[in-house]
């Protein structure tokens, strides 16, 4: 996410994470998410959520995700949209990761031929650094927040992942260790625990060519609907993906 909107963003979730609000929010929330829900149906290209690709399943690779995003320095970092962002920084494996920052987004990478990618469509999470000391207590600031997840849209090559609702992850706790600054400054750095919820998609892997990924999202927040503050952020990102 772009430093200036991410941060915009995870400031007025702590303030809300760290005050008697969350409760209330939390003990009269109805989600508000739009997405439907339906049965499993498969994708081309797209390694079904209920997999465990790779040995891992999808609320592990989540953790895996986050990990790598949280420890990640500010320069180049994937969340921002910066000139300095570099799809290899942080890389290795037969996989991945793909992150989405706020705003509208167009990127050109190139990886190596037969990787697969792990994309972030629309997440959050909770951490022990800002404020969520307990494992109930980030599993809880994740979820409200993803809960606001209104709507997200995933095609590849032209073609929409169907069934994105089956997509949504939550991770199991995991560890981190956050620079400092890092991309969640003020809250900060050092080790910490976190849990994630979210939705993620596995493609498998490329084998040549140049590849379309096209991600949207939307969170969505209202006073009038129970909110503790009004905000829309949303995402439209594209990338061009070289794979050789």
């Amino acid at each position: 996410m772009p430093r200036n909107e991410g941060s915009k963003v995870k400031n007025q979730m702590l303030r809300v994470m760290n005050s008697t609000v969350l409760a209330a929010a939390l003990a009269t929330s109805v989600s508000m998410s739009t997405i439907s829900h339906a049965g499993p149906s498969v994708t081309p290209g797209v390694l079904p959520p209920q997999s465990s690709p790779y040995g891992q399943s999808y609320g592990q690779w989540s953790a895996a995700w986050w990990q790598w995003f949280m420890e990640h320095p500010l320069t180049g970092h994937p969340g921002i949209d910066s000139p300095d962002f570099d799809v290899r920084s942080g890389q290795s494996g037969k996989v991945w990761f793909l992150a989405t920052p706020f705003g509208t987004v167009e990127r050109t990478v190139t990886i190596p031929s037969g990787t697969a990618l792990f994309v972030a469509i629309a997440n959050a999470e909770g951490s022990s650094l800002e404020g969520s000391v307990t494992e109930a207590d980030q599993r809880a600031s994740a979820a409200w927040q993803a809960d606001h997840i209104v709507s997200v849209s995933c095609s590849v090559d032209g073609v929409a992942v169907s069934n994105l609702a089956n997509y949504r992850v939550e991770s199991p706790q995991f560890s981190f260790t956050a620079p400092d600054p890092w991309i969640f400054s003020p809250a900060p750095g050092g080790e910490g625990t976190a849990v994630a919820d979210g939705y993620f998609v596995m493609l498998a892997p490329f084998y040549g060519g140049t590849h379309t990924i096209h991600l949207t999202g939307l969170i969505h927040f209202s006073i009038a609907e129970g909110d503790p503050f009004d905000g829309d952020f949303s995402l439209d990102v594209t990338y061009n993906v070289i794979s050789n």
